[in-house]
């Protein structure tokens, strides 16, 4: 599967030759390319095959999908439409999703998806675009229906594939971070800020309590849904105030601040290589900002994945602070 950084003659000549595209790169580059069959979101940090983690504003991100690819149906969907997302899917294959980081219909799918009619039927996985930290709140993250060269900042743009037949599909995550022993904090509203939290069913100021007890916001709070453990990770803590987290909390779920261990780097490189992925079974994969931050992945290899580095990852709902593949096996 070819997964690889290019620049953009060699994206317009696979365009061109009628490829199937999933793209991540900059606004200016999206916009130049041709229309074909492709889907494209606006990021500048990747993990690529050759030099590791790496900024850059001049080069696309490929994810070639043709050789596993019988047909697609591109779609954009704002907050009221992405409900049917798993029912429009078809039933032999995969849905590819990207969402712009911080747009009204990111905020729907991270509260609602769960509630989605089909949930879960079909494998759905993409990721949340962004833009260069030094431009946050200065641009707006995008995606772009490639079908049409239309560039959206507040609606999804979703390639539902099927696959050839022979093939199936498998969706994985790599979370390195587990529940720690502290305190179990459960939250009154749902969303991506609080001002209060109930520690052990008694009542507190969030950000005094986080500042209190010298907690690491480096490491998420975590939750066990049913099994599956989900981040919630730090953005923001204003003492006496708010905490805002780049995916919401939930009444009714009971959170842990997350174990700690003695090195971020050394604990994310443990968990690739105990995946047990293997290179030429990985369609795609996408990698947390915070996981390329906090481990200091610039330079770095992360074998067996490459691919964009995303303000959050999606795997059949949001994710955080994972790194989230798709593989193609033989049926």
């Amino acid at each position: 599967m070819q997964q690889e950084l290019l620049n953009i003659s060699e994206v317009e000549q696979l365009i061109s030759t009628g490829k199937t595209l999933l793209i991540a790169g900059d606004e200016k580059l999206l916009q130049q390319l041709p229309k074909g069959k492709w889907i494209g979101g606006t990021i500048p940090y990747f993990i690529s095959p050759d030099q590791g983690g790496l900024v850059s504003q001049d080069k696309l991100f490929v994810t070639d999908i043709s050789a596993i690819t019988a047909s697609t149906n591109i779609k954009v969907y704002d907050q009221n439409q992405l409900g049917t997302v798993y029912t429009d899917a078809g039933s032999d294959g995969f849905s590819f999703i990207i969402i712009p980081a911080s747009s009204s219909t990111h905020i729907s799918f991270a509260v609602n998806a769960p509630n989605y009619k089909d949930f879960g039927s079909q494998p759905l996985l993409g990721w949340i675009s962004g833009v260069h930290l030094d431009d946050l709140g200065k641009i707006s993250p995008k995606v772009v229906n490639g079908e049409t060269g239309e560039t959206f900042q507040d609606e999804a743009v979703v390639m539902h594939v099927d696959l050839v037949p022979g093939k199936t599909v498998d969706v994985g995550i790599i979370n390195i971070f587990e529940q720690g022993d502290g305190d179990t904090l459960t939250f009154t509203n749902d969303g991506f800020s609080c001002s209060e939290v109930m520690v052990n069913g008694v009542k507190e100021n969030f950000a005094d309590y986080i500042t209190n007890n010298n907690l690491d916001i480096q490491l998420p709070l975590v939750a066990d849904y049913y099994g599956a453990l989900i981040n919630i990770s730090f953005q923001s803590v204003d003492p006496g105030k708010d905490v805002q987290f780049y995916a919401p909390v939930f009444t009714g779920v009971r959170y842990k601040h997350a174990k700690p261990f003695a090195n971020y780097a050394d604990a994310f490189k443990k968990q690739l290589e105990e995946s047990g992925a293997k290179e030429e079974d990985i369609t795609f994969s996408c990698n947390c900002i915070l996981n390329y931050l906090y481990s200091g992945l610039e330079g770095q290899r992360t074998d067996p994945f490459v691919g964009p580095i995303t303000f959050g990852e999606i795997a059949y709902q949001l994710l955080n602070q994972t790194l989230v593949y798709l593989q193609i096996h033989d049926a």
